[in-house]
């Protein structure tokens, strides 16, 4: 295919734009069902206890092969991935929406996260290959951590607006024209490249079927602990099988030629500490999601169009903090602006902790929803900048598959840890005699509380475990329009 001319800012915008909203649809697409759930359950003929594997199937692909979709967009072409992956959660999502029984559709479900495994961490990668280091690439970044960010608030609103409106069957079926619309744009607006121009491109397949099966069985533990309890057989057995592939994986990739995931990468002080803390991002903030629209409908009593139009005010907070972010990272650094971020994040889910059972939007959602929305727009972009700063060019799409990893296992396990805080404490309160909405509302505060420590400690980690050098090195090199070397 032919290259296309990036060598203007308006074509490099255009190709910005279509990445952005590969990741608008590729995160949409973790929450959008959620509001949809009652009505697929009773079309499906769903039990219970399988509902829930409509949303933990595509989350338990995307977490699993997030990192080999990274090192095959290095390996094979990053837009050609890229398309890959694209074409292919369309052709998932049209199969989902057709679906006929509950069997169908989670296979369908777990289709489209891989093929958001592997378009993801291409799209990103693209970015850090197109944009150059600096005050470009941090505009890039913020726009993309804006839809980045905003899209799981966005997902449960048009969830609710499509389910209402539409049909169940269009939360999916919504995917298929953007997809393709992606698919055809994307040779004309995106140009190839690879890691390095070499004429091996042996995959580790030891390495990656290993990494890929350990990450999957893990995040398939942590979703589905809150259902069998964390001390059953089930889920130690689980954790112990993901614990042992990924010691395998570690043994493969010190032996092995031409690895998968070189750990020299790991030399970088600031994508080490960029990573822990985009953990706890994930734990803090996704489950957040969830907890809220726990609330609006279990004890506020809102319809599903309702819950998802409530969540208007938070994705724009996101959008707004995302598009300031890139502009604080310039001026004062992406440490500063991650503590800053994760910060507000703990004010905003402390503040959730004062929900009441006889509340209202206005008094107990909205405001600690800005200010949790402020927090994640400015954390998602300072977090994605560190931890692309300093690789190089044939790492783009190992850095880019790591940051997303370990948001994604962080949030399967912040909504495993906090979906068991928030039942045991209801079921507790069940015990003593509360009402139906205090007994809720009791389980969703301390979950919230134990949300809010883990934004502390994502803060407290920013803080010792980032490069203030590197931070500082990148700041006033994107002023100066430079690049930079990084501090090891």
């Amino acid at each position: 295919m032919p290259q296309p001319d990036l060598s203007t800012a308006r074509a490099r915008n255009l190709a910005l734009a279509l990445l952005a909203m590969t990741q608008f649809v590729v995160v949409i697409d973790a929450s959008i069902v959620n509001v949809a759930l009652p009505s697929i359950g009773k079309a499906l003929h769903f039990s219970r206890e399988d509902l829930s594997w409509v949303v933990n199937s595509y989350t338990l692909t995307f977490g699993g092969f997030l990192l080999l979709g990274g090192r095959l967009a290095d390996y094979l072409g990053r837009r050609r991935v890229f398309m890959i992956g694209m074409a292919l959660f369309a052709v998932a999502s049209l199969a989902g929406g057709f679906a006929q029984n509950e069997t169908w559709l989670i296979a369908a479900r777990a289709v489209q996260g891989l093929g958001a495994a592997i378009a993801s961490p291409a799209a990103l990668s693209i970015i850090t290959t197109t944009f150059p280091e600096g005050q470009e690439r941090n505009k890039a970044l913020g726009i993309w951590g804006a839809v980045a960010g905003a899209g799981g608030a966005a997902g449960v609103l048009l969830g609710g607006v499509l389910t209402q409106w539409a049909g169940w069957e269009w939360v999916l079926f919504v995917n298929v024209p953007i997809g393709a619309f992606i698919v055809w744009q994307a040779p004309k607006r995106l140009a190839e490249s690879t890691a390095s121009e070499e004429t091996d491109r042996t995959l580790d397949v030891p390495g990656a079927v290993t990494v890929s099966a350990g990450l999957a069985l893990g995040v398939y533990a942590l979703v589905d602990a809150a259902n069998v309890g964390w001390s059953s057989s089930q889920t130690v057995w689980r954790l112990v099988g993901a614990v042992a592939l990924l010691a395998a994986f570690v043994v493969i990739e010190l032996r092995t030629r031409k690895p998968l995931i070189p750990f020299s990468i790991f030399r970088l002080r600031t994508l080490r500490g960029a990573n822990l803390v985009g953990v706890l991002i994930g734990m803090s903030l996704f489950s957040m999601f969830y907890l809220i629209t726990l609330y609006l409908q279990q004890v506020l009593g809102d319809d599903a169009l309702q819950a998802g139009l409530s969540y208007l005010p938070l994705a724009i907070a996101i959008i707004f903090a995302a598009g300031i972010a890139s502009v604080l990272v310039t001026r004062i650094g992406f440490k500063n602006v991650l503590i800053i971020g994760m910060l507000f994040v703990a004010v905003g889910l402390a503040w959730f902790t004062r929900i009441q059972p006889d509340g209202s939007y206005a008094a107990d959602v909205l405001g600690p929803s800005i200010l949790a929305g402020i927090g994640l727009g400015m954390a998602f972009v300072s977090v994605t900048i560190a931890a692309v700063t300093g690789t190089e060019a044939h790492e783009a799409g190992l850095a880019s598959g790591l940051i997303n990893t370990t948001q994604q296992v962080g949030g399967a396990l912040g909504l495993a840890i906090l979906a068991s805080i928030a039942n045991s404490s209801t079921t507790d309160a069940f015990r003593t005699g509360a009402h139906a909405p205090a007994a809720f509302t009791q389980g969703y505060a301390d979950a919230f509380t134990v949300g809010a420590w883990f934004a502390v400690a994502g803060a407290v980690l920013a803080a010792f475990l980032i490069s203030s050098r590197d931070s500082q090195a990148h700041s006033a090199a994107a002023r100066s329009g430079e690049t930079l070397a990084v501090a090891v």
